[in-house]
């Protein structure tokens, strides 16, 4: 068996961000684990540009500057991330959990759960070539903006994510085009206000009929007008799909989690039914749960607090004020 580690986190969304952060604080030995290739959960991946109403002390956050801030956060600790690892089971020892991913084995005294939504996987393109040509120029997440940097860049998609990835690309890519297969977008009104005054080379009704490469990397996409028989090549460098995302959660009842309605039934310690597990965020549910970015700010450190006190009953679950615990020595 491997290291064992006293908290691992389960999601890299902010919830769990914070989680380990305040495992940090009270100097727990930490790991997080999270299916994308990024931090940040679906506020980074789906939603970077979002406007966030309801995190404690700014009036509105972009939903990228959030995540930034509580990366920010975590840089004084040591932890270790394990990113584009799926958890499949867990399954409860009398001294660890055993944590089982799609591709290898991780142990820890207790878990926390900072699911959100569960994870996701995005909706791939079913056509030749796409497999191929992926991380060759067709990608499913942006990790890096300044990897378009002076490229042709064409992103796929019709709501916020793909709007807010465009405008975010506009400034800094040779040329944007966006691609939509009806003629009008989902996007907020204010959004879509700003992709119409933009230099984005919007292309609607269109979907994207095939790919054109050459030496394994992605040169050009051909379009097709939606119920007409016009043909458009467009010569780009990358392709940014942004054709949603497909969630699950039905493998926690296979992990043995008491659910009610696809959240996880803790208790007032964040404790779940599975001995040394607990949870936060928007994936837990208890009388009177409402499922804000705040509440599960809040409910994170609680869940760290009580992982350690049942790992070791010596430690407090009331620790010192912060203020204490960062006071120079």
């Amino acid at each position: 068996m491997t290291d064992v580690y006293d908290i691992t986190i389960i999601g890299a969304g902010p919830i769990g961000l914070f989680a380990a952060f305040y495992a940090g604080m009270r100097g727990a030995k930490t790991k997080i684990i999270d299916s994308l290739p990024q931090i940040g959960g679906q506020l980074a991946t789906l939603y970077p540009e979002k406007l966030i109403y309801d995190a404690p002390g700014f009036a509105t956050i972009k939903a990228i500057e959030l995540i930034e801030n509580l990366d920010q956060q975590l840089e004084k600790f040591n932890h270790d991330f394990v990113l584009e690892e799926e958890v499949v089971d867990l399954i409860a020892h009398e001294d660890f959990v055993e944590i089982v991913t799609n591709q290898g084995l991780h142990f820890s005294k207790s878990v926390i759960l900072a699911l959100g939504n569960g994870s996701f996987q995005p909706r791939r393109l079913n056509l030749p070539l796409a497999d191929d040509l992926e991380n060759h120029g067709l990608d499913y997440y942006v990790n890096d903006l300044q990897k378009y940097a002076g490229q042709r860049v064409a992103i796929a998609g019709g709501g916020d994510s793909a709007i807010d990835w465009a405008l975010m690309l506009e400034p800094i890519a040779a040329e944007v085009h966006l691609i939509h297969r009806r003629p009008e977008f989902r996007g907020h009104e204010h959004s879509v206000n700003l992709l119409e005054k933009s230099s984005i080379n919007i292309l609607t009704p269109y979907v994207i009929e095939s790919l054109q490469a050459q030496e394994g990397e992605l040169t050009a996409i051909d379009l097709q007008k939606v119920k007409a028989d016009d043909v458009l090549q467009v010569p780009i460098d990358h392709l940014i799909v942004n054709y949603g995302f497909s969630s699950s959660l039905e493998h926690l009842k296979n992990w043995g989690l008491e659910t009610q309605r696809n959240s996880i039934l803790v208790n007032s310690d964040m404790s779940t039914n599975i001995p040394g597990v607990y949870a936060a965020g928007d994936i837990t549910q208890y009388q009177g749960k409402v499922k804000l970015i705040a509440t599960g700010l809040g409910e994170a450190p609680t869940a760290v607090n009580n992982a350690l006190h049942y790992i070791n009953p010596k430690n407090r679950t009331q620790p010192m004020h912060s203020t204490s615990l960062f006071a120079e020595k």
